[in-house]
């Protein structure tokens, strides 16, 4: 039974953007049709591959070609441990197929391929955005009491924001800029217009784009709408405003819970 080093599908409660990466490879892995996959949730980052969950153990007795391509953890005796981005070519082993054949991905056509990338950077821009500024911020005390070893959101949002053009000329120009003031405001309203983009793209197809098949968007898709959903009510309610998407949500979760076991 391969083990999926990660966070589970959160509660409410949960801190939403950690899970946003670990519920994207449990959703890649579910809608690739696997099953029987075991969930850990006690592993930190810093006890994985790269300092980065999720990680993927497979025991050796699960593994039906040894890939030099994978990234395998020194003195894995029990099996495999894969990081994230050996997942896909160990899915492929698993199922004898060969994603990186298919030249249009999984998407119908090559105009959809090339509109996938679009949405991805909406996703992981915007929409990530959106989800940072959403989450509670610890008090003064707690953070004095408990530092935590992860950027402050303004970071954050600076990894994943535009970068504003640097000053031409002046003295400014020479300097590196101290701090960003966060416009979030600005963020929400883009935010808002990404919802309502998402929403009449998917319409009433099954998956995004008019694919047959699930593609890794709609992994990530799912991803980001399920954290939102469990996230505060400026961000949540925009997606629940959308009847199709908190639908879509609901079918791709039951079947992303079918491929795991508790």
């Amino acid at each position: 039974m391969p083990t999926s080093r990660s966070n589970s599908i959160p509660h409410k409660a949960s801190p939403q953007v950690a899970y946003v990466e670990c519920l994207k490879w449990q959703a890649y892995l579910a809608l690739r049709g696997l099953t029987n996959i075991h969930l850990r949730w006690d592993i930190a980052p810093e006890g994985s591959i790269d300092r980065a969950l999720p990680n993927l153990h497979v025991p050796l007795s699960d593994s039906p070609v040894k890939n030099e391509g994978l990234a395998l953890s020194d003195g894995a005796e029990d099996g495999e441990l894969l990081a994230a981005h050996s997942i896909p070519t160990w899915v492929d082993a698993k199922l004898g197929v060969d994603s990186g054949a298919d030249p249009l991905e999984g998407y119908k056509d090559q105009p959809s391929r090339v509109e996938s990338r679009a949405w991805v950077s909406l996703l992981e821009g915007v929409v990530h955005a959106a989800l940072l500024i959403s989450q509670p911020q610890p008090s003064y005390i707690h953070a004095l009491l408990f530092p935590s070893i992860k950027p402050p959101v303004s970071e954050s949002l600076q990894k994943v924001l535009p970068q504003p053009p640097a000053p031409l000329t002046g003295l400014s120009s020479f300097l590196p800029p101290i701090g960003v003031r966060i416009n979030t405001s600005a963020i929400l309203s883009e935010y808002r217009d990404a919802v309502a983009s998402l929403s009449d793209r998917l319409g009433t197809d099954k998956w995004f784009l008019g694919s047959s098949e699930p593609t890794p968007l709609d992994a990530l898709a799912f991803a980001y709408l399920h954290c939102i959903l469990h996230s505060s009510d400026p961000v949540r309610i925009e997606v629940t405003r959308r009847v199709n998407l908190v639908a879509w949500e609901w079918r791709v979760r039951s079947q992303v819970r079918e491929g795991f076991s508790r």
